[in-house]
């Protein structure tokens, strides 16, 4: 399989946050409202999820524009997300799953690393989705994090927003999705388009993923759209799936 070439287009920002808005964002714990398909969705930003080994903030609380993108994009779409069973890894706030539950999802499960959870149980309360949401923790590449989630299945849909950044981190992450999808999962994420962003699809092109990327609607109201992207990322078939994760 060709490797993906991905280059940034003319006249498009790829800088991270600088260390003066990061801090900025620190200072605020924020609920934010989100409209989704004619509904509301309630967002807790927390400013205040630390490693407490770093001292570092976690970003993954706040509400990344790929989570909006991807969560627009499921709510315009014809993508039919009744009666399906959704996970998101590195769920962070929880925007694209709870938007998945909105819109006719029968179960989510939203996971992510320990710190981030108890902002997820806050936001699944928030929208009264106790009922079809339930938060785990799930650590990318652990067999031990899979085996407590418990009635751990293949899922109609995975979802992922602005999760490739590591080379070592997206290659635990394929061995996850491996664990959760099967032939017939979607698996979607959306991405802001960065330098390194070819690089974490080829890892999963490695592993025997295809990754195409979705069209999206130009709705005129983001003019920093183009730098970003949907991808479907097609998993190896079941046996391929299952001769590559025996024993890992």
């Amino acid at each position: 399989m060709p490797e993906l070439s991905i280059k940034p287009k003319e006249g498009c920002s790829l800088r991270k946050p600088t260390v003066c808005q990061s801090f900025q964002r620190l200072l605020t714990t924020a609920v934010r409202e989100i409209d989704i398909a004619g509904q509301t969705l309630k967002i807790h930003e927390l400013g205040d999820v630390y490693d407490s080994l770093t001292g570092r903030a976690f970003t993954g609380s706040w509400i990344w524009d790929s989570a909006l993108l991807l969560s627009r994009w499921l709510a315009t779409s014809q993508f039919d997300l009744r009666d399906k069973f959704v996970i998101e890894l590195g769920a962070g706030a929880g925007l694209p799953g709870l938007t998945a539950a909105l819109l006719g999802a029968s179960r989510v499960l939203l996971t992510d690393i320990a710190p981030l959870l108890p902002g997820l149980v806050k936001n699944v309360e928030a929208n009264e989705l106790e009922d079809r949401v339930e938060v785990r923790e799930l650590v990318w590449g652990s067999e031990e994090s899979l085996s407590r989630i418990g009635e751990l299945r293949r899922f109609d849909v995975v979802l992922l927003s602005d999760v490739f950044f590591d080379l070592e981190e997206v290659a635990a992450l394929g061995r996850t999705l491996k664990k959760v999808s099967g032939n017939k999962t979607r698996v979607l994420a959306a991405s802001e388009v960065r330098f390194w962003t070819g690089e974490c699809l080829n890892e999963l092109a490695s592993q025997g993923f295809k990754v195409v990327e979705v069209p999206i609607q130009e709705d005129g109201s983001d003019g920093g759209r183009d730098i970003f992207a949907v991808y479907s990322i097609i998993p190896p078939d079941e046996e391929e799936c299952q001769k590559n994760t025996s024993g890992s």
